[in-house]
C-alpha cells in the first residue's frame, strides 16, 4: 500500500497524509482521524527508504552492547527499546563482544550507515582516540567506563565510588579480611580497574589490611568462572570473610562454590554483587548488590542522543548517573 492508495480511500492528498503520517501537528481531528481510519483499513505502514528520501531520517536508533545474553545488557536493552518507543523510533540491538576489537570497529565505521538515525554505543576494548578515528557522521552517545573523546557525549555509573561504597558496608559491619573477585592481572579491563581502585580505596580508609592474595582472579566473567575460581582460591587456603564480586553473576558462581566448600553465607562469607538484575532477589540468601540507576542512565543516553539528532554541535557531554546498595541476606548477620 502507498500514500496514494491511502489518499484515494480517505479522499485527501497525499501531501495530507504524509502530514498525518509524520504527526505533523496542523490537522484538523476529524481529517486525521478520516486518514488514520484509511491508514487501519488498508493496513499502510510507512516505508523506510521512502521516508529517508522524504525527510532525511528513518526513524530507527541502535544499541550497540558487549552481550545481549548477559542479564544486565538484556534488562538494558529493554530498557532503552521502551525509552526511544516513546519517542516514535524504531530501535536495533547490536552485540559486539564475540568479535571483540573488530566487531566495535565496525560499529563505529558506519556499517549501519543509511539505516539508522543515531547510536547509543557501550564499547569494551576500543579507546578515546579509535572512537575518534572510527566514528563517522552518525550522532553518537557513549555508555561505559571507556574514556570518551572530547565531541562525545558519554553517560556511566561511578564505579569507582559504588565499589568503595560495597567494600565499607562490609568491613562496617565486621568483615576484617574483604576479598575481591574478578581482578584481571592484566589490569586491561577498564570497568574492572575503576571497581578495584575504589575496592582499595575502601580499605585505606578503614584502616584494613590490603594483600594482593585477596584479589581472586578470573579469566574469563560468568558464573561458570566465578565459581571456579573461588573454589580454587578456597582449595588453596585462602581465608576471608567477604567478597565483593565483579557482578551478581560472579557473586551467583562464587556462593554456589562457597556452599561445596561447607562456607555459609553469610554466617562465614559476606558476599555483595553489582547490577542488580532480576534473579538477586531468588538466591538462596537473597544478594546484596549494588543497583546501578538503569532507567535514567537509558534516559539520559537518549535524550543527549535526541539532542544530537536534532542539530546539538557543542562539546561532549559527561554525566554520572547514581547508584545504590541494596542490602539483602548475603551480607546480613
Amino acid at each position: 500500500m502507498t500514500l496514494q492508495d491511502v489518499a484515494a480511500v480517505a479522499g485527501v492528498s497525499m501531501k495530507t497524509v504524509s502530514n498525518v503520517v509524520r504527526q505533523y501537528q496542523h490537522v484538523s481531528p476529524s481529517t486525521r482521524a478520516k486518514v488514520q481510519q484509511a491508514i487501519d483499513q488498508l493496513g499502510y505502514a510507512p516505508h523506510s527508504g521512502a521516508r529517508r528520501l522524504a525527510t532525511g531520517r528513518t526513524g530507527m536508533v541502535a544499541f550497540a552492547l558487549p552481550a545481549i545474553e548477559t542479564p544486565y545488557f538484556a534488562e538494558m536493552a529493554a530498557l532503552m527499546s521502551t525509552e526511544v518507543d516513546g519517542f516514535d523510533y524504531r530501535l536495533l540491538i547490536e552485540q559486539t563482544a564475540g568479535g571483540g576489537v573488530d566487531e566495535e570497529r565496525e560499529v563505529l565505521r558506519g556499517r549501519e550507515q543509511g539505516l539508522i538515525d543515531g547510536l547509543v554505543f557501550q564499547p569494551t576494548f576500543l579507546s578515546a582516540s579509535d572512537i575518534e578515528e572510527l566514528r563517522g557522521r552518525t550522532p553518537l552517545v557513549l555508555l561505559g567506563e571507556i574514556p570518551p573523546p572530547p565531541t562525545v557525549d558519554h553517560v556511566m555509573v561511578d564505579n569507582r565510588a559504588a565499589a568503595r561504597t560495597a567494600t565499607l558496608h562490609l568491613l562496617q559491619s565486621g568483615r576484617t579480611r574483604v576479598a575481591f573477585l574478578g581482578h584481571h592481572q592484566s589490569l586491561s579491563h577498564v570497568t574492572t580497574t575503576l571497581r578495584l581502585d575504589g575496592f582499595r580505596e575502601a580499605l585505606a580508609e578503614f584502616g584494613a589490611a590490603r594483600s594482593d592474595d585477596l584479589l581472586i582472579p578470573m579469566t574469563r566473567f560468568g558464573a561458570f568462572a566465578a565459581e571456579a575460581a573461588v573454589a580454587d582460591a578456597v582449595k588453596a587456603g585462602l581465608e576471608f570473610d567477604g567478597l565483593i564480586c565483579f557482578d551478581d553473576l560472579s557473586a551467583i558462581g562464587a556462593m554456589k562454590a562457597l556452599a561445596r566448600s561447607g562456607r555459609i553465607v553469610p554466617d562465614d562469607v559476606a558476599v555483595v554483587g553489582w547490577d542488580d538484575i532480576f534473579m538477586t532477589q531468588f538466591t538462596a540468601p537473597a544478594l546484596t548488590t549494588i543497583r546501578p540507576d538503569k532507567a535514567t542512565l537509558v534516559q539520559t543516553a537518549f535524550s543527549f542522543l535526541r539532542d544530537r539528532m536534532g542539530g546539538e554541535r557543542g562539546e561532549g557531554r559527561h554525566a554520572l548517573v547514581g547508584f545504590d546498595l541494596v542490602v539483602r541476606g548475603s551480607t546480613a548477620t
